[in-house]
């Protein structure tokens, strides 16, 4: 480390206090005081690769004041442009409705492995899931349609349920 960024960090951490307490009474927050502390630091540090100023304490005061100031410019410019009655009303309406990318891509992976396993299950156990599940008809009409007892149907419901689950659970992990 060299000596000017020594003398830098010395004169930093012997000023930071100091140097917050007056950001803080431009700016008004806490957290922006503490950034802005933080910012004026890392500006002096990179300002020394262009050359030693004679006066490292001077020249972190100056940043620290210029950066304070810039902020409230900026802040004074965007409340010009931005409605002040902004709530979070609006806030919450900005977000995406639809599904995310990756989000989509997980339900499609989901629909393909499920088409798998409906493949995979008896015949007559994949009639009863898509009657019951696609079509919305009741155990009892479903066994009438397809000539069985209601207690089969739900046989093979359960059967088709297991087996979707299980791979569901499988994808979760």
């Amino acid at each position: 480390m060299s000596t000017d960024t020594q003398r830098l960090d010395d004169a930093y951490l012997g000023m930071r206090q100091t140097l917050y307490r007056v950001i803080l009474r431009i700016v008004r927050d806490k957290a922006e005081a503490e950034e802005l502390t933080q910012d004026a630091y890392l500006r002096a540090r990179r300002a020394l690769d262009q050359g030693s100023p004679a006066n490292i304490e001077a020249f972190l005061w100056q940043t620290a004041r210029n950066l304070a100031l810039d902020h409230i410019r900026r802040r004074k410019v965007r409340a010009l442009h931005e409605p002040a009655d902004f709530g979070a009303v609006e806030a919450t309406v900005v977000a995406d409705p639809q599904p995310s990318i990756e989000d989509q891509t997980i339900q499609k992976d989901l629909v393909m492995a499920f088409n798998r396993a409906l493949l995979k299950l008896p015949p007559r156990a994949r009639s009863v899931w898509c009657l019951s599940r696609i079509d919305g008809l009741a155990y009892p009409d479903i066994a009438r349609r397809l000539g069985v007892s209601p207690n089969t149907v739900f046989n093979d419901m359960k059967m088709a349920m297991a087996v979707l689950l299980e791979i569901k659970e499988r994808l979760d992990r």
